[in-house]
């Protein structure tokens, strides 16, 4: 293929824009915030898991605190009532009976309320429990939300610069002869590099020094031979830098 030394040259402005691009479009993909959000999205995930089994302790022991409360307030009133009718009088065999009765209630309380109070205890230690994971799963959610913060920044500035280099690209590839393009777009689409200067007798590319009769190749074809690196394939453009 025969292509002026000119065109060639601005070859390599075109593979430079198309190297940017290459490069912008990796970037977008491995932006370090989104590891850091899906790494806080498993975490906050976890912690979920964590807070929920934690309210589920919290909530059982609130429901046999109040259960006991329930039946200690039964006690009391069972109590009340029995000492008003001690209160009033009547047969021996009937006070003694409200006694015993009460002195039957009066553990019952007593065991009721110790119970109670052990459960408050353990509601003590679960409702810690609970803050601490809701503090954690906060934490995690702010990170996140950080990150998303800084990913949008980020891929804000990248689809900038994209736009840019597409529109510049456009023109540029518009002004060189179609089968050059043509050549140089499928060389890039299979290797992801279609062309780059030959300098100090290396292929820009593949970094290959030629020797012998591959330089010989390369001196002897003319200003505007196409020259194909042997190695790579891709297109060696010479230049002023090539030292030929």
């Amino acid at each position: 293929m025969k292509a002026a030394p000119e065109a060639q040259r601005r070859l390599l402005d075109l593979q430079a824009v198309d190297t940017t691009l290459a490069q912008l479009a990796h970037r977008r993909k491995t932006l370090p915030e989104l590891a850091e959000i899906d790494a806080a999205a498993r975490e906050i995930s976890a912690l979920e898991d964590e807070r929920v089994r934690a309210q589920v302790v919290v909530d059982d022991l609130d429901r046999d605190i109040a259960r006991l409360e329930k039946d200690i307030d039964q006690v009391r009133q069972r109590k009340d009532k029995d000492q008003k009718r001690l209160d009033a009088g009547g047969s021996l065999r009937e006070v003694e009976g409200l006694q015993h009765e009460l002195a039957t209630l009066n553990r019952r309380q007593s065991e009721l309320e110790d119970a109670e109070l052990a459960l408050m205890e353990q509601n003590e230690t679960a409702a810690a429990t609970l803050a601490e994971v809701q503090s954690r799963l906060a934490a995690a959610v702010g990170r996140r939300t950080d990150a998303e913060r800084r990913r949008d920044e980020a891929l804000g500035e990248i689809g900038k610069e994209l736009e840019f280099k597409t529109q510049a690209r456009g023109p540029l590839a518009a002004d060189l002869p179609a089968d050059l393009v043509t050549l140089y777009e499928k060389i890039r689409s299979e290797t992801g590099m279609g062309a780059a200067l030959f300098y100090a007798g290396r292929c820009g590319a593949c970094r290959i020094e030629l020797y012998g009769a591959d330089l010989n190749r390369v001196k002897a074809a003319a200003k505007d031979d196409v020259v194909r690196c042997e190695e790579c394939r891709r297109i060696m453009v010479r230049t002023s830098e090539s030292g030929l």
